[in-house]
């Protein structure tokens, strides 16, 4: 006997599926961003465009300068004025220790030990931002004058004795010596250390530090292993922050320093404005640009971190 099955009810038409809604706002962060964008392009990008352009030029500037494709003027330049780097890298990271020495215990007492006072002594490291920075390099020409209060401290106390010792000073000067230009670029660049490390040192959790207590830590023990790598983040960007501008700059070695004491900006500035040999300025520029782009880069890789603050 055989069965007979019934065919299935031809299953209705459906409707063709609709598109999804568009969504309006999607270009949105786009349209946020075009701003700063195009700001980066007509203030960073063509500027270093032109400059580079400029760096591989020849000519004069009666005759007009000709992309040549000279790239003999690095080598020249370098060659040159390599004493200049190497004296603009030694009192950058010269100034960036003592910054560092003299930074991290001031954040460590906002941040932990300030209390009711952390908001005046936040306003007090900032100050220094409230007036020029030519007219706080120029007051450290007053501080370190000759027969001044501070040279005859330091020469009280013997301390020129061991900067002399060091070359950092010349007999009982401390203008336009080393020291001088150390000095400016530390007081200068002493806030932008300050407050990363805050920023950093304010983040730890302070149960961390109690249970380190609880663990029978000391206080030093503690510092090392718990506070100190909790805050290499505030380090790493308050170094770079400071290390930075002071390896171009060129105002305190200007000011307060001497024909000795030139650093690299100097000479930047004199190619630019004085002598106006614009390739060999430029040149110098882009050196000094990929010295300190491959010395952070070293620096952030050794450091173990990449959370900057």
């Amino acid at each position: 006997m055989s069965t007979l099955t019934e065919a299935p009810p031809p299953l209705a038409p459906q409707a063709p599926a609709s598109k999804p809604p568009r969504r309006r706002g999607r270009f949105t962060p786009y349209w946020l961003l075009l701003p700063g964008i195009l700001w980066l392009v007509v203030f960073f990008a063509l500027p270093m465009i032109y400059q580079a352009s400029t760096s591989v030029q020849t000519g004069s500037l009666e005759q007009g300068y000709k992309v040549t494709w000279h790239f003999a003027t690095y080598w020249d330049a370098l060659s040159a004025y390599w004493p200049q780097f190497v004296r603009s890298v030694l009192y950058a990271g010269t100034a960036t220790i003592l910054c560092l020495l003299l930074g991290y215990p001031l954040a460590y007492l906002i941040a932990f030990r300030a209390g009711r006072w952390k908001n005046l002594i936040m306003i007090l490291v900032i100050a220094p931002f409230f007036t020029s920075f030519l007219i706080r390099t120029l007051a450290w020409k007053t501080i370190l004058a000759d027969g001044g209060p501070v040279v005859g401290a330091l020469n009280t106390l013997h301390v020129l004795d061991v900067t002399n010792w060091l070359g950092m000073t010349a007999g009982d000067r401390v203008l336009a010596t080393p020291l001088a230009v150390v000095c400016g670029l530390t007081y200068n660049f002493l806030p932008f250390m300050i407050l990363p490390l805050y920023t950093s040192l304010e983040r730890i959790d302070g149960r961390l530090h109690e249970a380190a207590g609880d663990l029978y830590a000391r206080p030093w023990t503690t510092f090392r292993k718990v506070t100190f790598p909790l805050s290499m983040p505030g380090v790493v960007s308050g170094t770079l922050l400071t290390f930075i501008p002071a390896a171009g700059d060129y105002v305190n070695a200007d000011l307060l320093g001497s024909t000795d004491t030139r650093m690299v900006g100097n000479v930047i500035q004199t190619q630019f404005l004085r002598v106006l040999d614009y390739p060999t300025a430029a040149a110098l520029s882009f050196i000094l640009m990929a010295a300190i782009l491959l010395m952070v880069t070293l620096y952030i890789r050794r450091s173990g971190t990449e959370d900057l603050v």
